[in-house]
């Protein structure tokens, strides 16, 4: 009951009527049919990595999805069933056994799989396949109204649209079948060093189109002087011997050759190497302090004055010492999902700002909610867009104007399949 009333994020606590641990289909059924005419909140929780409070369900119900924890892959079919509650380290073990892996993944592994889908999902290959969501074969889900449905392409389509990257508004993920594909032996990364904004996002993206680059991501890291320092990690898979030293690069690159970092390594290594991070994080006691995080997505023609302007901003000078600065390449006709909104752009950046409080207090916390908002309003003035997962305080009018010309078809969807409005009410779409 405690873990439900606070979330990644340790800004917006809540205190929920009851968790119900969903051992079954049934339990969750009857849960909703309890709660929507009554008008109580119901939330799905998995592994808790909201910032926001989006998963918490103020005198209201949160189920817990972890018993959902099913993972079987189907090698024959590259694909592989998980239920909503598994983590994805899971769906990595799986994968790998059979040789397979699926073609985009977060970096942190201990994301649950209904999560991923709800939020859409950004990896390091989204540049080139999209979202996690995207790679949805099918979906079983729980409505609002109680019914459980099985949705594709072929079946209930509206849901099928509305579920992935549909923030849990119309319908609980209960489990999803995932696509595979072949996975490498080994990966090659390199870590290639830019001072120029400018020439980093020229980089980021002729590394994007070379199809020997799988994984293509990127940090800003603070330098000395007060400036910022722009690193792309690219990695190339491969099953044999690879040109020696930085022979795979190609030689229209900008960056500083003097400080290329290169390694080799297991592929399945690659994938778990966030793990240290976390655990220094935990260690220090910083996984456990807010963290007041915003995630955009802005065109990349925008990326080269935005970006140094926001980072040298007085209010986010935090982000030298307690946080990260992720900057990684988008391609826009690769995101399916319809209702992760985007720039019209087809070069897009995904901007992460991953804060970390050195103070507790709320009124510091609040601070640094609020200058999240300001640069949310920054980003719109040049074309950006929020993705939801975010520490961002959103009115209903606010949404209206995020899902735009979706926001009909979208609210249509959620009145008929949450016909009392009980779903994941965290982010405040609706009231």
């Amino acid at each position: 009951m405690q873990s439900a009333t606070d979330d990644f994020g340790h800004i917006i606590r809540s205190r929920p009527r009851g968790v119900l641990a969903a051992h079954s289909e049934d339990a969750v059924r009857d849960l909703i049919s309890f709660a929507g005419p009554r008008g109580l909140p119901v939330t799905a929780r998995g592994s808790g990595y909201a910032p926001y409070g989006q998963g918490q369900a103020h005198g209201g119900y949160v189920v817990d999805m972890r018993p959902l924890d099913d993972v079987r892959c189907f090698p024959a079919e590259r694909t592989l069933s998980a239920g909503a509650g598994a983590p994805w380290r899971e769906v990595v073990r799986a994968a790998l056994a059979a040789g397979l892996a699926p073609p985009v993944g977060p970096d942190h592994l201990d994301a649950s799989v209904g999560g991923l889908l709800s939020a859409g999902g950004f990896g390091g290959t989204s540049h080139r396949h999209g979202l996690v969501a995207d790679q949805v074969v099918d979906i079983d889900v729980i409505t609002g109204a109680g019914q459980v449905l099985t949705c594709s392409r072929e079946h209930h389509p509206d849901l099928f649209d509305a579920v992935p990257a549909g923030l849990g508004q119309c319908a609980l993920i209960l489990r999803a079948t995932l696509r595979l594909a072949p996975a490498p032996d080994r990966v090659r990364r390199f870590r290639l060093y830019h001072s120029s904004p400018r020439s980093y996002v020229a980089d980021q993206r002729r590394l994007c189109e070379d199809p020997r680059f799988s994984h293509v991501v990127g940090q800003v890291r603070p330098d000395v002087g007060g400036t910022w320092t722009y690193m792309i990690e690219a990695v190339a898979p491969h099953t044999r011997e690879l040109p020696g030293g930085d022979g795979l690069l190609p030689d229209s690159l900008d960056h500083d050759r003097d400080t290329v970092e290169i390694e080799d390594l297991p592929y399945e290594e690659f994938l778990h190497r966030p793990e240290r991070d976390e655990r220094l994080l935990r260690t220090t006691g910083e996984w456990q302090r807010p963290h007041p995080w915003l995630s955009l997505l802005l065109p990349e023609d925008a990326v080269a004055s935005f970006v140094p302007d926001v980072l040298n901003d007085p209010a986010q000078h935090g982000l030298r010492t307690s946080g990260v600065v992720q900057l990684r390449p988008l391609t826009g006709r690769t995101l399916g999902a319809s209702l992760l909104r985007r720039p019209a752009a087809d070069r897009l950046c995904l901007l992460v700002l991953m804060r970390t409080a050195t103070a507790t207090d709320p009124v510091a916390v609040r601070r640094l909610v609020d200058a999240n908002r300001a640069v949310y309003d920054r980003a719109k003035a040049v074309g950006g867009v929020l993705h939801p997962m975010s520490a961002v305080p959103m009115t209903p009018a606010d949404w209206r104007d995020h899902f735009g010309p979706v926001w009909r078809e979208f609210a249509g969807t959620k009145a008929r399949h949450d016909p009392h409005g009980i779903l994941t009410r965290g982010y405040g779409l609706w009231t």
